[in-house]
């Protein structure tokens, strides 16, 4: 018969092999997680600058997981900064109010219209969001103000640079890349990610087919005209 010491010591040794089991199977995922870059040509209106494009990846041969996150869309000078952001599925932003004035932040945008009301300098509100989409976000009060919210169907999500470029860090695999602006329809292309660093095609977006009309309020009326003087 066993003593209680060995006993001891072989569940111990069974919990170490279990545990070094799992460890093993966690370690192909982690060692094929790679770089993937590429670069987003925008068409633009003569004249015109770009809008920052945002970049998100869907997995096409297994699941795309659920990494929801805490972000911040602050409200300063009239403005929402960062104007444009980009957040996984399932992630809470605040709205925190930073001028000296009241605002207050909605969207008509489907899936999940919202209004966060009035409040006054100081208070923040938080709206979680659980269907991808975009988002464009208003202030009912500033007609200048306007975030252009993604929230992607998945974790790998980014923004490009002002020259277009993009990476996102991705497990081995084949996988959707989708690129948007605020002003360009989505386009996708597919690519699949394997060993060291992967170059993906060129992506072209265009925003010359882009009407850009004056917003209406959270009621769906236009703003009055004193609204769009500065005071």
């Amino acid at each position: 018969m066993l003593r209680k010491s060995d006993r001891l010591n072989i569940r111990r040794a069974v919990r170490l092999l279990l545990f070094a089991a799992a460890a093993a199977a966690l370690m192909p995922a982690l060692a094929w997680a790679e770089q993937v870059a590429g670069t987003i040509k925008t068409r633009v209106r003569e004249g015109a600058s770009a809008a920052v494009p945002v970049v998100y990846a869907e997995r096409l041969d297994a699941p795309t997981p659920d990494r929801p996150g805490t972000f911040t869309i602050t409200q300063k000078s009239k403005t929402f900064v960062p104007r444009v952001l980009a957040v996984p599925n399932g992630s809470s932003v605040s709205f925190p109010n930073e001028d000296p004035i009241f605002h207050n932040v909605f969207s008509l945008s489907t899936p999940q219209p919202f209004d966060l009301g009035l409040y006054r300098a100081g208070a923040a509100k938080t709206r979680t969001f659980t269907q991808p989409a975009v988002y464009y976000v208003f202030c009912n009060i500033h007609p200048q103000m306007v975030a252009f919210l993604v929230v992607a169907p998945s974790p790998w999500v980014a923004m490009a640079t002002a020259d277009g470029t993009w990476r996102l860090e991705l497990p081995a695999g084949r996988y959707r890349i989708t690129a948007l602006s605020e002003r360009a329809s989505p386009v996708a292309i597919e690519v699949t990610v394997g060993k060291g660093t992967t170059e993906a095609p060129p992506i072209a977006l265009d925003e010359t087919v882009a009407v850009v009309a004056p917003h209406l309020n959270k009621y769906g009326k236009p703003y009055p005209k004193s609204a769009y003087t500065d005071k």
